[in-house]
């Protein structure tokens, strides 16, 4: 099946953005200006750059299923580790969201697959939390908690990585957030009782 919508969707939009701003790709292909880090799900219903009102260039962004930071996951890392030491990034921002299938997999223990292998890390969390997630009444309520849970765990993940550990050692200018996005109305939400800049501060962690 040809895709010929898309690349008639993408001459509409390089025509459009050419029209708004004449420099916008000399601009954009001389140097990538992001400040941010952005690690997010997968799901294609959270597009990154959208919601928080940001241009192309203006975010770097690493996604997974059920954005998961895993100290052997080399992609990741990678990216952290290009974000933190060759973009010089202020800013880590761990984004998960309520309505997560892949939480929803863990939470009613369903069979995906192979992805259930990736998803071993997130249901790890569940375990750790079984008895505060058994006292809540609905599947949704337990839902949303383990969301807002393995925002918390990723950015400790974050936090204790090699990478963002000698930036912080080395007196680099660094904040790693935890945020929930709604899709239900489109918001940002922020889980963690205060941003993260140093190690100190991730012993700490804990939800808002």
């Amino acid at each position: 099946m040809k895709l010929d919508h898309l690349l008639a969707n993408n001459r509409a939009w390089s025509e459009r953005m050419t029209r708004e701003d004449p420099d916008f790709f000399k601009s954009l292909s001389a140097q990538q200006a992001a400040r941010h880090l952005w690690i997010g799900c997968s799901d294609s219903r959270v597009p990154a750059n959208e919601i928080v009102g940001l241009a192309p260039g203006e975010l770097f962004v690493h996604r997974n299923v059920a954005n998961l930071v895993v100290h052997t996951d080399l992609n990741c890392l990678s990216v952290i580790q290009y974000a933190v030491d060759v973009l010089k990034v202020k800013h880590i921002i761990v984004c998960g969201h309520h309505g997560c299938g892949g939480v929803r997999a863990v939470v009613e223990g369903r069979d995906l697959g192979l992805v259930n292998n990736w998803l071993r890390h997130l249901a790890d969390v569940r375990d750790q939390h079984a008895t505060d997630l058994a006292r809540l009444p609905t599947i949704d309520d337990r839902q949303r908690a383990l969301c807002e849970l393995n925002i918390v765990e990723q950015v400790r993940n974050v936090c204790e990585s090699t990478i963002v550990m000698a930036a912080w050692k080395a007196g680099q200018n660094l904040t790693v957030h935890g945020w929930a996005y709604s899709l239900q109305d489109g918001l940002l939400q922020n889980v963690l009782k205060f941003p993260i800049t140093s190690l100190e501060d991730s012993l700490k962690l804990q939800l808002h």
